[in-house]
């Protein structure tokens, strides 16, 4: 039987200081669940702060081994969760079993990737040049370089992941990879699945003797502002809405010391169906295309929320398909009544613009959601209309059609970032819109040919990121091994004896890591 605390997690502690409590809430019942969960205070938010600086100095130290150690415990904890656990989850999110299991699966396959990366040593970034004392005019001095971890860094959990971007997510596995402890700040949607997170990291922490405070939560509304402006905190990571993620990086920025937020926050991510796809597989396309934006009733940030196609009858015959078949979807439970609330709110906003048709949906009604379909006049996108470009989170998207390629570049050209971009085509069309991916690469952080943006694969080479609203800072991604980059920064030696340098840069190469020596790559010592 599962044992709800609903404490805040603080240096190795449990700590419930406030009068406040809150509770969780049934998806589907819409019913308050039997925990109580303490607010934390303003001093419980600077304890938590407080710890993960004061565990920072001993957790960067540790060799990248012991990381990895700690990471894989995290994993193994996560996975030997019973099936108590996917009922909690279920309870407060409404996601099925199998979706539930194969996001814990990813959630500890990232902590397992990341220790990986630690062991492999690539994240150090070494570089070495090495002294040149007879260079003329001026010698040069023995310089070497790799990275550390910014510090402590705050996660916010996001709402519609509430394992693979939440306590154990994505910002957490590479912070703490990185050397940088965590304050982790739970969502409101899921604080029993938190709670359960927390309790698996807080093992793994004790099992692999890592310092008090590696590892801190935090519950409550309002307590976000009081983190980010905390003096201790150096990065944020954040998954969420366009406003709730712009509000951070305005308080990151107006802090004495400015600090990154690394925030992901609105995405259509655009579907552009070319000519000769129509032609050989309309009927495929459809069928693939509604189930993508109605996978987990579209609440996820890649889901296809604009779909764009060129004017002709085979175009005009594959919208009257996806009409259909989005009028023949089931309505679905969302994961919360405030998202279902502000999806009701991006429906009627479209539903009240005049350049903007409704195609199919039945109107919204209950506590579940209605997939929709609509149509919108390509100058809206041309000219930066800001619902069109508004991501609308839920089983919807919106059609628009453009006069021909000329058009089809001039509205792309409209968009906003974009986490994803998706090309449906024949070798024809790659051929005939050659163009097209220079164009996007300007827009997107992933571009796809004849797939659909909803699976995302956590793996070396995966960009989720992209250029402003998709992200706060598209030189980075939240998902991939790339992610650790966010919270590590450079820190350059000059002239340091051999027995003074840290392992990644002394002579022998004790790591045996590849570094940049005198601009090759090298794993040989020196």
């Amino acid at each position: 039987m599962i044992r709800i605390l609903g404490h805040n997690y603080i240096g190795g502690q449990r700590s419930a200081a406030g009068s406040v409590k809150l509770q969780s809430v049934d998806a589907t019942t819409g019913e308050a669940l039997p925990h109580d969960f303490s607010q934390a205070t303003v001093q419980e938010v600077d304890a938590a702060a407080c710890a993960a600086a004061a565990a920072y100095p001993v957790y960067r130290s540790l060799s990248a081994e012991r990381r990895a150690q700690f990471l894989d415990a995290i994993a193994d904890e996560l996975d030997a969760l019973s099936d108590d656990f996917v009922a909690v989850v279920y309870r407060e999110t409404a996601l099925p079993a199998g979706r539930i299991q194969g996001e814990r699966g990813r959630t500890s396959g990232q902590m397992r990737l990341f220790a990986k990366v630690l062991r492999r040593g690539d994240f150090y970034g070494a570089r070495i040049d090495r002294a040149l004392p007879e260079r003329q005019p001026l010698p040069r001095p023995d310089l070497r370089q790799y990275r550390i971890g910014l510090g402590p860094v705050a996660v916010f959990g996001a709402s519609n992941f509430p394992l693979a971007f939440s306590t154990a997510g994505g910002d957490t596995a590479s912070a703490l990879a990185a050397g940088c402890p965590v304050v982790f700040k739970a969502h409101s949607g899921h604080m029993a699945t938190a709670e359960q997170v927390a309790d698996a990291i807080i093992r793994a922490a004790e099992k692999t003797a890592m310092p008090a405070g590696v590892f801190n939560m935090i519950y409550g509304g309002g307590v976000g502002a009081a983190l980010v402006k905390h003096p201790a905190i150096q990065a944020v990571g954040f998954t969420g809405s366009l406003k709730g993620g712009r509000a951070l990086c305005d308080m990151a920025a107006a802090r004495a010391q400015p600090i990154p937020v690394f925030a992901e926050m609105s995405s259509i991510n655009p579907v552009i169906v070319l000519p000769q796809a129509l032609q050989a597989r309309a009927d495929t396309v459809a069928r693939d295309l509604v189930a993508s934006v109605v996978q987990g009733c579209g609440q996820f940030c890649t889901n296809p929320g604009l779909v764009i196609g060129i004017r002709s009858a085979s175009f005009s015959a594959f919208v009257q398909q996806v009409t259909g078949l989005m009028a023949d979807q089931p309505a679905q439970t969302m994961l919360n009544a405030g998202t279902l609330g502000s999806y009701g709110q991006g429906l009627q906003k479209l539903l009240a613009h005049s350049g903007i048709e409704h195609l199919a949906g039945n109107p919204q009604q209950g506590n579940q959601a209605q997939p929709q379909l609509f149509k919108a006049d390509v100058s809206l996108l041309i000219d930066g209309d800001e619902v069109l470009q508004e991501e609308v989170f839920g089983p919807t998207t919106v059609v628009v059609e453009v006069d021909d390629p000329a058009q089809l570049t001039a509205a792309l050209n409209g968009l906003h970032g974009q986490l994803t971009a998706t090309l449906i085509g024949e070798p024809e069309d790659f051929e005939q819109f050659a163009g097209l991916t220079a164009l996007l690469e300007q827009k997107v952080g992933r571009i796809l040919l004849n797939g659909y943006p909803t699976g995302v694969e956590v793996c070396d080479s995966m960009v989720h990121g992209g250029p402003y609203p998709a992200t706060s800072d598209a030189r980075g991604t939240s998902v991939g091994t790339l992610a650790i980059d966010r919270f590590l920064r450079p820190v350059c030696f000059q002239n340091y004896p051999d027995s003074l340098l840290p392992e990644a840069l002394k002579n022998g190469n004790p790591l045996g890591i590849q570094r940049l020596v005198d601009g090759q790559p090298s794993r040989d010592g020196l």
